[in-house]
């Protein structure tokens, strides 16, 4: 007799571009054909279902896709998404930050926040929409007024959540309580390097609250800005997080606007930054698709309320939330490649960079110059 296998708690199914399945826990997407969607979508049901593939359906159990373990299945929310599909959300919950980092973006911060409402309606219109994963940002959004609220409220959220913070108000009794599945902290530094920019006893403070995190399961990665401060420590940094555990490190240099504008004595040139983007490991969560650059498949929602295509393009906003998220989408242009000036050997996969970066150092159609040097391609 056929065995009857199980939809996993832990897996999604998407209607992107083509039928995929998302896996919340993992953060893996797969593609399959429409026959093998229709199979994932019978064993979603309370049933489960039978099959004689079993080279097929050893994969998914691999995988963690499928089970044979009865359980409740997760609702199910399959429609064919807008293309290009809108993967990933970073939602900016609030301006409100407890440091005053002097290489951020937000000067002054203008005291806004999204309410509890606005954050419910984005948050399943963007699960209508075929989401795969939110990023919870701000600020700090820990500070944000009712971020308990909106943490409850995540609790039975279906997709992948993932929390940046600095770290320092996130306590013992804030992650017992805490609802995501990952959590990103902002390291900048060992020790000195780190509190040059972020502030006085925030190292050992962030420290503490990254070491407990992975104690208490979660995923864990880090985001690294490259400044002149913090050069000589990528190394030390690297076998740092790898012995904690760290899941993702991000290194990036930031862009000089903002509170940075005032702190120019912090930047370091594209020849000399490059090279340290070639450091961090592990995957990516807003990457471009073929032929497009950066951003393809993710747009930011601001804490007044305003969309853009990402947080950097604040001042060009593309609508509101309250036209509805899906109609602020459709008016993001993707970016494609071949708008670019460059045919480097490389293009194809730095996909011309960070634009708002290449923007500000040059123009909206050249690379982005640190990118450049990080694949030691030379500028004229």
């Amino acid at each position: 007799m056929s065995k009857r296998y199980y939809l996993s708690p832990d897996t999604l199914l998407r209607w992107l571009e083509t039928p995929s399945v998302y896996n919340v826990k993992k953060d893996e997407l797969y593609e399959v054909d429409n026959k093998g969607f229709q199979f994932l979508q019978d064993c979603a049901s309370e049933e489960g279902c039978f099959t004689d593939d079993k080279e097929f359906v050893q994969y998914c159990l691999e995988e963690g896709i499928l089970t044979e373990a009865a359980s409740s299945p997760r609702p199910q929310k399959i429609k064919k998404s807008p293309k290009p599909s809108l993967r990933y959300l970073e939602l900016l919950i609030t301006d409100r930050c407890n440091l005053r980092c002097l290489h951020c973006y937000i000067d002054p911060p203008e005291q806004y926040e999204l309410s509890i409402e606005d954050l419910k309606k984005v948050l399943e219109e963007f699960n209508e929409m075929q989401g795969l994963k939110v990023l919870i940002s701000g600020g700090e959004p820990l500070v944000h007024r009712d971020f308990m609220r909106l943490n409850e409220f995540l609790k039975n959220y279906p997709l992948r959540k993932v929390l940046l913070t600095n770290g320092i108000l996130l306590r013992e009794e804030v992650l017992n309580r805490l609802n995501v599945h990952e959590i990103q902290f902002s390291i900048d530094g060992i020790g000195p390097s780190h509190e040059v920019i972020r502030g006085k006893g925030t190292f050992s403070k962030t420290i503490q609250a990254l070491r407990m995190a992975i104690e208490a399961g979660f995923d864990v990665s880090v985001s690294t800005m490259v400044y002149r401060g913090n050069l000589k420590e990528f190394d030390e940094m690297e076998s740092l997080f790898k012995e904690f555990g760290v899941k993702e490190w991000i290194v990036d240099v930031p862009c000089v606007t903002g509170r940075l504008l005032k702190n120019s004595e912090l930047v370091v040139p594209p020849e000399v930054a490059g090279r340290y983007l070639r450091y961090g490991y592990g995957g990516g969560f807003h990457g471009g698709g073929e032929g497009f650059g950066c951003g393809l498949h993710l747009v930011s929602v601001l804490p007044d309320g305003s969309v853009s295509k990402c947080a950097f393009y604040r001042d060009r906003p593309v609508g509101h939330i309250s036209e509805g998220l899906r109609e602020c989408w459709q008016r993001v242009k993707p970016i494609e490649i071949k708008s670019l000036s460059c045919s480097c050997d490389f293009l194809n996969i730095c996909r011309g960079g960070c634009r708002y970066r290449a923007e500000l150092c040059s123009g909206p159609s050249d690379p982005d110059p640190y990118k450049c040097y990080a694949f030691g391609v030379k500028r004229k």
